[in-house]
């Protein structure tokens, strides 16, 4: 089966690495991407895999850019929901902490995997085997709290609840649908001493995603495969 995946924050970190990966293997990639005067790396990639890969300019808190992406394009077989923000590091007095930080952080990784889904859910019933996956983070689990980057745990938390929410709505469709923590991932975000690359972490997902049943909607896997708590 020939598959293609839509992929969100395609032009970096790991959702770049994800678009190589897919790519890779021999399927096609709609890669949408918030800020294109950084797609150089995806450029590249386009000229080598004209045929098999589109970009789009999109930030997925405008859920009417995503609609009009969405109807200018064929059927889909995943949608990977990878963008998110990290905001502020630091605890409750980090001067990060502000009301627009804030809102951009929960609308970017709250609202903005919603937005994707819904926007795009009509071109994925077209699949035969239909998959979510969204990019979460251990950091969203009750069992790794700590004193930190509140509003982004918060985010994770969160995402993971609209995963399993999804999960229910979606399972008349037979829609599988799951949240992946990818690791520490040397990224902008992950910082260069996270112990993966975002190679390693594209593949180890990939990997997963494609083993992705309905069975496994709802749950939360750690890259390597095991389960996470919410």
């Amino acid at each position: 089966m020939s598959y293609k995946f839509l992929i969100t924050g395609a032009n970096k970190g790991i959702g770049y690495a994800l678009t190589c990966e897919v790519l890779d293997k021999g399927y096609d990639v709609i890669a949408l991407c918030r800020d294109t005067s950084n797609t150089i790396n995806l450029d590249e990639l386009n000229a080598a895999y004209k045929d098999n890969l589109e970009i789009f300019k999109a930030d997925v808190t405008n859920e009417d850019r995503l609609r009009d992406i969405s109807d200018s394009i064929d059927g889909i077989d995943v949608i990977i929901c990878n963008a998110g923000i990290m905001g502020a590091k630091g605890g409750m007095f980090d001067q990060q902490n502000t009301p627009n930080t804030i809102l951009n952080i929960l609308m970017t990784n709250i609202a903005g995997p919603f937005f994707t889904i819904r926007a795009f859910l009509e071109k994925l019933k077209t699949s035969e085997k239909p998959k979510i996956a969204i990019i979460s983070s251990h950091m969203g689990s009750q069992q790794h709290g700590s004193s930190n980057a509140y509003f982004y745990r918060a985010s994770k938390a969160a995402v993971n609840n609209l995963m399993v929410t999804f999960s229910n709505e979606l399972q008349s469709y037979n829609i599988s649908v799951a949240a992946f923590h990818p690791g520490w991932v040397r990224t902008d975000m992950g910082g260069e001493y996270a112990s993966l690359s975002p190679e390693q972490s594209a593949k180890a997902l990939f990997k997963l995603i494609m083993k992705l049943n309905m069975e496994d909607s709802g749950n939360f896997f750690n890259y390597d495969g095991n389960n996470l708590h919410l």
